[in-house]
């Protein structure tokens, strides 16, 4: 197959059976030739094949081939990959059917026994290749067709392969078998149109046709020109031979090198038609070898088919197999689905155990944060704190910790009120529900270890509960949103101490609004303590005047209660936690159980496939092994079409050698005759350059005739 290239040779079609190419090296040199060296390589054009590929066509299950960019050929025996390939393009680019033989169906191109074929052709195109795909359907004999994998039309396809100038229904472009008698009959005349309407663009017939009309008149004008250069001749031969630049001998020497180059080359050839017979040999005894050893596999398969028993009675064996099969699997199903409930439920409460322990340590983190600002501000109460917690067995009733770590602020930007009412010696305070309880603690913290800290008793009494003189809802129009005791939570004991020293039910706490209106608020409600958003007021009377003395002062930042743990909300995450643990251990156990189940069920289900799978090959043994011997068969007679006849090869090969030995005497047969001609050529130089120098001679002496006579008729015209 000759693939298109940049410039347009004279093209020559594709057949079933490739010839042998000239080889240039085998041509004499010709000093005159003026024809230039192809390139050493040429690129795809538009339209080059670069891929052809076969699924189940002819005698092949696949197929493909990448035809490259310079002239591609397929050299083989009748019934080889040669006239499958051309088969593959005329069909694969859409070509009639009747063009490549008598048949009428398409699915006769589908190898016998498949139901489908396909071909596939990647065509070349500066945009983007174009693959054409064509799958074959036997039953129906229709043809489906793609175009870079997407469905389409024959139509489509026959106009994409006429826009690259590709034309399978012409010989000139695709030559079958059956159409090289029909070629041959064509005289040159008659394949020149063709050919260019072909292999050439659109215009190359247009420019034909005009050349041939210039060439009419070039004739005529040559004719006129035969005159003139008839005169010249002489001159240019004496010319080219006096420029003649490679003398005789040197030509000689270039001639005994061609001779020997050519000698060389010959052997060459030989030895490669005697190394290819070689080969052909070696593959020919290969081939009986394998086709021996098939022989006898068919005979062995053949003596084990006559002994294998009929399977047909195995049936209700298969049945009642294939039902307990059933019924545990769906066993198996049904255990493989509580796991499945099972893991989504381990997960579930790992995460939910993920999320407990971040709260806890969330909650640690902030308890640790207000212990360690314990620790370095007051060192002996921290002391204090580390002795309690690890003596509270000495103790009969509630002890709590510094009040500082026992309150939790609601909201944190609320703090500071709390650490500005309550002096920091009572933030400090350890808080006691028994006296004797307080004895023992300040004796062995105080007494013996010489701490310096503070405890004092709650009250028995309730303060804690007690409503305040005023109504909330009466002071909100003043900008106050809350009294101090419900700005944080604190055990009872300790809401109780704080309220009976503090009074914080009877504190309220305002915004900006009621720092603006100060004046009309102490008028109006006659609180004496209050809270701004920055500043606490406290208002007195005076003794003397018995007017109002109003101080204010600038509210401190929080520095301990910003902080704040919920006692009950860390009990709570961990019973929480305590559960969520035990609820794991349990899903744990169960999964357990259900994954021996799972395994004994498999175990089960895989013993009741092999029993089935057993009995199925008993059953389809038969039947194994009449398609084992089929197939044998088939390979066999493949095989066997593709044996040769070694004498007849051996026959080719000395003809071939024949044909080369008589191609070397023409050879130099040609050489001689050229040296000859060398001769001769030197020779008519010589005689060339004799009647030049005549020539030349005769010249000056008309020239000097000339001169004479017309100095003597000037002469004569002076005296006249």
């Amino acid at each position: 197959m000759a693939t298109p290239s940049r410039e347009t040779p004279t093209p020559t079609p594709v057949t079933s059976r490739g010839a042998s190419p000239s080889d240039p090296s085998s041509e004499v040199p010709d000093e005159s030739s003026s024809a230039l060296p192809l390139p050493l390589s040429w690129p795809f054009v538009e339209g080059s094949m670069v891929r052809i590929a076969m699924e189940n066509f002819l005698t092949y299950d696949t197929y493909e081939v990448s035809p490259g960019p310079h002239l591609n050929m397929i050299i083989g025996a009748n019934a080889t990959v040669d006239s499958s390939i051309l088969c593959a393009i005329c069909l694969g680019l859409a070509g009639k059917l009747a063009f490549m033989g008598p048949e009428d169906e398409v699915g006769f191109f589908v190898k016998k026994g498949c139901s489908k074929g396909m071909i596939e052709i990647e065509l070349f195109t500066t945009s983007g290749n174009l693959v054409i795909t064509r799958e074959i359907d036997v039953a129906k004999n229709q043809s489906f067709w793609f175009i870079n994998k997407k469905s389409t039309t024959q139509k489509v396809v026959e106009e994409q392969v006429a826009a690259l100038n590709i034309q399978v229904n012409k010989l000139c472009q695709l030559l079958p078998q059956n159409k090289i008698e029909e070629f041959a009959e064509l005289s040159k005349i008659e394949l020149l149109g063709p050919t260019e309407k072909s292999t050439g663009p659109p215009e190359m017939h247009r420019y034909d046709c005009e050349l041939k009309n210039f060439r009419e008149k070039e004739k005529q004008q040559e004719e006129y020109e035969e005159v003139k250069l008839t005169c010249d001749q002489m001159k240019d031969e004496v010319r080219k031979l006096k420029e003649g630049k490679i003398s005789m001998k040197r030509r000689i020497e270039e001639l005994e090198t061609q001779h020997r180059n050519l000698e060389a080359e010959i052997k060459m050839k030989i030895e490669e038609i005697q190394h290819a017979l070689t080969i052909k040999q070696r593959e020919e005894h290969d081939l009986q070898r394998i086709i021996n050893n098939v022989r006898k596999v068919i005979e062995d398969l053949q003596n084990e088919l006559k002994n294998t028993e009929d399977g047909v009675n195995l049936q209700p064996e298969i049945d009642a197999i294939t039902a307990d099969l059933r019924r545990v699997q769906h066993e198996k199903i049904l255990c493989e689905f509580d796991i499945i409930d099972k893991n989504k439920e381990r997960e579930n409460l790992e995460k939910e155990k993920r999320s407990v322990n971040n709260q806890i340590i969330q909650l640690g983190d902030l308890k640790h944060h207000k212990e360690e600002k314990l620790r370095l501000r007051y060192r002996d109460t921290y002391n204090a704190l580390l002795w309690l917690r690890n003596n509270r067995d000495k103790f009969k009733e509630g002890v709590y910790e510094p009040i500082m770590l026992t309150i939790t602020m609601k909201d944190d930007n609320n703090a500071k009120y709390i650490e500005n009412h309550i002096p920091s010696n009572d933030l400090r305070t350890f808080v006691f529900e028994s006296e004797e309880d307080i004895e023992v603690f300040l004796k062995e913290v105080r007494d013996n270890k010489k701490l310096r800290v503070n405890a004092v008793i709650a009250p028995k009494i309730s303060y804690a509960d007690r409503a305040p003189s005023r109504s909330l809802n009466e002071l909100k129009p003043y900008g106050f949103f809350s009294y101090m005791r419900e700005l944080f939570d604190a055990p009872a004991p300790v809401m109780n101490y704080l309220c009976s020293q503090y009074h914080l039910h009877e504190v309220p706490v305002g915004t900006e609004r009621t720092r603006e209106m100060i004046e009309r608020v102490i008028q109006e409600t006659e609180l004496r303590l209050l809270y701004t958003a920055e500043e606490k007021y406290v208002v007195k009377t005076s003794f003397y005047s018995h007017k109002f003395i109003t101080i204010n002062t600038a509210l401190n930042e929080a520095e301990f209660l910003t902080f704040t743990v919920d006692p009950e909300e860390q009990r709570r995450l961990e019973e929480h936690l305590k559960e969520v643990n035990r609820k794991l251990k349990e899903v744990e156990s169960g999964l357990i159980t259900l994954r021996e189940t799972d395994e004994l069920l498999e175990h089960k289900i895989n013993e009741l496939r092999e029993k089935k799978q057993e009995l199925f090959q008993r059953k389809n043994k038969r039947r194994q092994l009449e398609v084992r011997i089929s197939y044998k068969l088939e390979s066999l007679k493949l095989m066997e079409e593709y044996t040769c006849d070694l004498e007849e090869e051996e026959r080719k090969a000395d003809a071939k050698i024949k044909e080369v030995e008589a191609q070397k005497n023409r050879i130099f047969n040609e050489l001689k005759n050229l040296m000859d001609i060398v001769t001769s050529l030197h020779a008519e130089k010589v005689d060339l350059m004799v009647r030049y120098g005549e020539v030349i001679s005769d010249k000056y002496i008309l020239e000097s005739e000339y001169m004479d006579i017309s100095s003597e008729l000037c002469f004569t015209e002076v005296l006249s």
